[in-house]
């Protein structure tokens, strides 16, 4: 039998990356897709839920909080940008707790988990270890963008800076520049905090793609991207501790 699955986030593209996950392991079956706890709880009324993944920080209703009005939920898989809800997320004896960006080799540890507590599917072939899966290299990271009506593979190597436009996003790589419907905020969430920093309300840059800086802005390529007012001192403070200006 399949592990019969509910996703419930406010962020399509969070929705779409667990779905893809879901669509490459045989043994599940993605049920309902929600944007938010009404839907959610909508679907746990009609359908016959194994696994809930669902996310934290929700509009109206939280993620915890919703589980906890439930009499009897599925068994549940938090999926945030926050680490600050673990312990949280095992007071409410959630199986396990995804930090986006969310590779898939954690989402299978997830996934084993799951199996191996799940005393109604305890006949079911368990997965391949986890530790079967390498953890992906920075290199190797990526995310997708919907543009276009597809859904765009980046690399987050290739990444020179990401331009907020209004509800819209420019995402400029080393070989092509893609928009995506997405507010900047979210996909800060999504990135690396290593790797990126948000240098102005309207732009993200990848640390290692810096050229030159000042005080008022930071070269890439041929693009001079301005410093904002409040994001000044820490910018500042980060590109000078990481010594960006020796050579």
């Amino acid at each position: 039998m399949k592990l019969r699955c509910l996703l419930v986030d406010d962020e399509p593209l969070a929705l779409d990356v667990l779905e893809t996950f879901i669509n490459r392991l045989d043994n599940l079956e993605l049920v309902c897709r929600c944007n938010n706890a009404v839907e959610a709880y909508n679907c746990l009324q009609t359908e016959q839920i194994d696994v809930m993944f669902l996310d934290i920080q929700m509009p109206k209703l939280t993620g915890i909080d919703f589980l906890k009005s439930l009499q009897n939920p599925p068994k549940v898989i938090f999926t945030t940008a926050y680490r600050d809800y673990a312990i949280d997320s095992y007071e409410v004896n959630a199986v396990d707790y995804l930090l986006k960006p969310i590779a898939f080799d954690r989402f299978l540890k997830a996934i084993s988990k799951v199996s191996a507590t799940d005393r109604n599917h305890t006949s079911e072939p368990a997965l391949p270890a986890p530790t079967t899966v390498p953890a992906p290299e920075y290199k190797d990271a990526f995310i997708y963008l919907k543009a276009d009506k597809k859904m765009v593979k980046v690399m987050l190597s290739e990444i020179l800076y990401i331009e907020s436009l209004k509800d819209y996003i420019r995402v400029k790589t080393e070989t092509k520049e893609i928009i995506s419907y997405q507010k900047i905020s979210f996909l800060e969430e999504k990135l690396p905090t290593d790797k990126f920093l948000r240098i102005h309300r309207s732009f993200i840059i990848a640390l290692d793609k810096i050229q030159a800086f000042s005080a008022t802005g930071v070269d890439i390529g041929k693009t001079e991207i301005p410093i904002g007012r409040f994001y000044k001192n820490e910018a500042l403070q980060l590109l000078n501790q990481n010594n960006l200006l020796e050579t």
